[in-house]
């Protein structure tokens, strides 16, 4: 459907209208021009076009007289598209028009001041959105107006005055060797390869999970080759939000990764490729699983457990929990894990490897003699 703002509506003939300040006399007054068009995406992209043509020909931010959408428009197609992945362009379209473009899009740019973002950002705060998730709406915004100052639309940035939540702590959840158990014995009844048991063994993303192919198993060397993700974007063409499944490469270059393959899982996989009747590893009716059927599936899986509320990625998780309570390396794990830094996997595992050090301790504090004035 079309979006608040976007000056797109539907005509009586069928037919798709978009409107757009064409320009302003010598007493402000708006000019209006019109395109037309059979389809929804037609008339948004002929818009487009007609707007990054005004922009690219109306020299210093003085003389811009669109609103932040019409920028907002030009910078997504023009700058974020050619320079980010699919998956991150979409995400950063879907909050564009979820959250940032009904508040702030009819706005002319020049109204973008550092009041009007406060407000916009006090009042994600009362719709009690993630933290995260706020900050990275407004990195958007704020990215947006730097690039508007880059092309001399703006002067300065209203961004670097306000205030945000501060950054909440994220506690790290992974099973317990009990609740791990409980459900290993639920996937080992599958009949097919279990995403589950791919998941607790090898640390797998469930995005990696759901493209990864018997090829991609090199079984005489114990690797899997971890070279690609299946994700669902905006299809940013369509008047009903639909979606759309691509196959890309990992999110980043530390994604794309080998994995040594356990023994375990290694005669696991052996045995489910006897019976494989597709070339993906986690298959749908021969096609691959995507995400969200791995997922549905897991959820009715432990419907009836005392966990049923854990997402997918806890698995990974405890993957990571378990090396580290074997003993592991973290520059090993993190490789394993295709985080970009063993600094992420020390934040992120940093109870976890607590929970390490105070084993050792315990280990160290065995080896030493009891010094006598402990026992005064």
């Amino acid at each position: 459907m079309p979006k608040k703002g976007e000056n797109i509506y539907k005509r009586k003939d069928g037919r798709w209208e978009g409107r757009y300040i064409k320009q302003h006399t010598p007493t402000n007054k708006i000019i209006y021009g019109y395109v037309y068009g059979r389809k929804y995406g037609e008339v948004k992209e002929k818009l487009i076009f007609l707007k990054a043509k005004q922009l690219t020909t109306q020299g210093t931010f003085r003389a811009f007289q669109g609103t932040y959408g019409d920028w907002v428009a030009y910078w997504i197609n023009n700058t974020v598209k050619r320079t980010v992945k699919a998956t991150t362009y979409s995400n950063y379209f879907r909050l564009l028009n979820k959250h940032i473009l009904p508040s702030l899009g009819e706005y002319r740019l020049t109204q973008i001041k550092t009041a009007r973002l406060q407000e916009f950002v006090d009042n994600l705060v009362v719709k009690k959105l993630a933290t995260g998730s706020i900050r990275l709406i407004f990195t958007i915004v704020n990215q947006s107006l730097n690039e508007a100052i880059k092309n001399e639309y703006l002067d300065q940035n209203p961004c670097k005055s306000v205030y945000l939540p501060k950054p909440t702590e994220t506690n790290v959840h992974s099973l317990s060797n009990r609740e791990q158990k409980i459900l290993e014995a639920l996937a080992f009844r599958e009949s097919n390869c279990s995403p589950t048991i791919l998941a607790l063994y090898s640390g797998m993303r469930i995005g990696e999970i759901s493209g990864l192919k018997w090829a991609d198993i090199d079984f005489d060397k114990g690797l899997i080759r971890v070279h690609r993700t299946i994700s669902r974007i905006i299809d940013e063409h369509s008047t009903r939000n639909k979606t759309e499944l691509i196959s890309s490469s990992p999110k980043t270059a530390y994604s794309s990764r080998v994995i040594p393959l356990a023994k375990n899982l290694k005669e696991y996989l052996l045995e489910k490729r006897q019976i494989a009747s597709s070339e993906y590893v986690i298959h749908c009716r021969g096609k691959l699983a995507e995400p969200r059927v791995i997922n549905y599936r897991f959820k009715r899986m432990i419907k009836e457990t005392e966990f049923a509320d854990i997402h997918f990625h806890v698995l990974r998780h405890t993957f990571a929990t378990r090396c580290l309570e074997q003993g592991v390396d973290i520059a090993s794990l993190s490789r394993i894990l295709g985080h970009r830094s063993t600094k992420l996997t020390l934040d992120t595992y940093a109870d976890s490897l607590l929970e390490h050090r105070q084993e050792v301790m315990k280990a160290v504090d065995a080896l030493l003699e009891k010094p006598d004035h402990f026992n005064k």
